[in-house]
């Protein structure tokens, strides 16, 4: 069984970093696509960021670009800099078999719990 766990979500001042990660057992994917998606209150999820472990190919949501990154596949995380308070919202990590599409067209297989990131002053 495939377990995802977002982790390491907090409160934050404007213009502060954070890093989550995602917690993964149960993978058995030769290759896959690690994605991430936050959902703020009264909004729609909505995609953020995804890597893929095959070619570490990136692919970032225009609002982030530059702003988050995902240093690699192996380690499960993003990090986040120069947070706003736009960026306020639930973050998941999901996985999907295979590699990365871009701009939200990956078909992700698991998703798993969130957790809350605030930027608030």
């Amino acid at each position: 069984e495939v377990q995802l766990q977002a982790c390491g979500g907090g409160l934050v001042q404007p213009g502060g970093s954070l890093s989550l990660s995602c917690a993964a057992s149960g993978l058995t994917f030769d290759a896959y696509c690690l994605g991430w998606f936050r959902q703020a209150p009264g909004k729609e999820r909505e995609w953020v960021s995804e890597i893929s472990s095959w070619d570490g190919k990136r692919y970032y949501k225009d609002s982030v670009k530059g702003r988050f990154t995902i240093p690699s596949s192996d380690t499960m995380t993003i990090q986040m800099n120069s947070l706003k308070p736009e960026d306020t919202a639930v973050y998941y990590c999901a996985v999907g078999e295979g590699i990365c599409l871009g701009a939200g067209q990956t078909l992700y297989d698991y998703s798993g719990r969130g957790t809350q990131v605030t930027v608030s002053s």
